[in-house]
């Protein structure tokens, strides 16, 4: 019996589950507050314990969203969860964070464009196919009128993630299918995490570090 405790932090969404055998059986998130991750991670945690009804040291391994998204909400995810697994001494599996979003969207043909908001117009994207499987790398873009045009003019393509909102104000094409509200979530953690754990798929816990995709860089405050 596999329990696994999933993190998410990468965007707003707080989100923390404990899975079994793959299916999540307890969640717990919070994206209405922006950035809580500090004062809420620890306390959702112990939460979805305490619903499970089971101990730390009941769980087979830890779960982290390993990014990309937001530097610090990606620094305090995996922090937390270096420290439990090596705490407890339980394997640290990382599960790609828009692989795991890819999984909120469900078709049957087409592309799923899995997005996460960068600076300006800019994103995170990497796009699946319509059986979860990549087609195309991560990578960091700048959004125009002829971003995705090729899989556009192929058929449908779906949008998801916290970048959509600026996508549809500048890509127009009927085939772009917009998927609004959908933040990475430990739900979708679950089976991806399990089946990392089935095939001792894990991580160092001493040299692991998030998957940042750019070199993080401080703005001047304009106070």
């Amino acid at each position: 019996m596999a329990l696994i405790l999933n993190i998410e932090t990468a965007t707003t969404n707080c989100s923390v589950s404990i899975s079994k055998e793959g299916k999540t059986i307890i969640l717990k998130e919070d994206s209405r507050n922006g950035y809580s991750h500090g004062e809420n991670l620890h306390v959702f945690i112990d939460a979805v314990l305490k619903e499970a009804n089971i101990e730390r040291e009941d769980l087979a391994a830890i779960a982290i969203s390993k990014g990309p998204g937001s530097y610090t909400g990606l620094r305090i995810g995996v922090s937390t969860a270096k420290g439990l697994a090596f705490a407890l001494d339980k394997p640290l599996i990382s599960v790609p964070t828009l692989e795991a979003l890819a999984h909120q969207v469900t078709c049957k043909n087409g592309v799923i464009v899995v997005m996460l908001d960068a600076r300006r117009m800019e994103v995170y994207s990497t796009i699946f196919d319509a059986n979860y499987g990549q087609v195309r790398d991560t990578q960091a873009q700048i959004l125009n009128e002829t971003s995705f045009a090729y899989y556009l003019e192929k058929g449908k393509v779906y949008f998801v993630g916290n970048g959509v909102d600026k996508t549809k104000e500048i890509i127009k094409h009927p085939n772009a299918v917009f998927v609004e509200g959908k933040l990475p979530s430990a739900n979708e953690m679950a089976g991806l995490a399990h089946k990392k754990y089935t095939i001792n798929d894990t991580e160092d816990v001493a040299y692991f570090e998030p998957y940042y995709l750019k070199d993080f860089v401080a703005l001047k405050s304009k106070k």
